[in-house]
């Protein structure tokens, strides 16, 4: 099902007000033996929004795209990252909430080993409230917590649950992938992070806790897992890697051209 409805009317919200980004902040850390991209988004002054869709309903499918589409209407994409894990229909596998719209509900299903990393337990859901107040949430806590959310994606497995790493990871693993993840070490703060290498779930979990000082974190993507920074590009898998995305978590610069 195709839901575009909803897509014009969340264009005009987000065009209505100034979009600035002053705040930014990217830097590569090494830990273990795996260099990440770390991007720390100030909610005090930088405007993070999800998008999905363009104003024809159209899924922008790629960041590039998504920055062709900023810089039509005067605005230069400061940051960028893949939103979550998407179905075969391409898109968003669980919650999709934009502008306070929500795009998609909620998935409460359990896994029965057939959902891949999204039904790895406990799911969780990242999100900003309408106070500009950040966090990440448990799915099966969602609904109970209230949250008024202006975005929100859901994803899974969560990497860091109440600052224990997912028990469900292995240390020994040689499960290596390219990875993406999320947490909020403050309310007013959004840490994002790629590995420039394949990693193991519990090598990126212990990342996000130790050295990221986040109690709870979420994965987004594996394997085609990209962060794109105005100053420095492309970070994370390899572009033969990369498939088109559904929902992705950016921050533009400049304010939207009114023509």
């Amino acid at each position: 099902m195709r839901i575009v409805a909803f897509v014009p009317l969340l264009v005009a919200v987000l065009a209505v007000a100034p979009i600035r980004a002053t705040a930014l902040d990217s830097r590569v850390v090494h830990d273990g033996d795996v260099d990440y991209r770390v991007v720390t988004v100030d909610l005090r002054s930088d405007a993070l929004d999800l998008y999905w869709r363009d104003a024809d309903g159209t899924a922008f499918g790629s960041i590039e795209a998504l920055r062709q589409d900023g810089e039509a209407k005067g605005m230069t994409l400061a940051f960028a990252t893949n939103a979550g894990i998407y179905d075969r229909s391409d898109r968003p596998l669980g919650l999709t909430i934009a502008a306070g719209r929500t795009l998609r509900p909620l998935n409460t299903t359990k896994s029965r080993g057939g959902s891949g990393n999204f039904g790895m337990q406990p799911n969780g859901v990242f999100y900003v409230d309408r106070l500009g107040h950040a966090g990440v949430a448990r799915t099966d806590a969602w609904r109970e917590l209230g949250i008024d959310a202006r975005v929100a994606t859901q994803s899974g497995p969560m990497l860091v649950v109440d600052g224990a790493i997912n028990p469900a990871f292995v240390e020994g693993s040689d499960s290596r992938k390219w990875r993406g993840g999320v947490c909020a070490p403050a309310p007013d703060k959004a840490v994002f992070a790629v590995s420039i290498a394949p990693v193991t779930f519990h090598a990126f979990a212990r990342l996000f806790r130790d050295t990221l000082g986040c109690r709870d974190a979420l994965f987004l993507d594996g394997t085609l897992s990209q962060i794109y920074t105005a100053s420095d590009g492309y970070s994370g898998a390899p572009d033969v890697m990369v498939k088109p995305y559904a929902g992705m978590l950016a921050v533009f610069a400049g304010t939207p051209d009114a023509r």
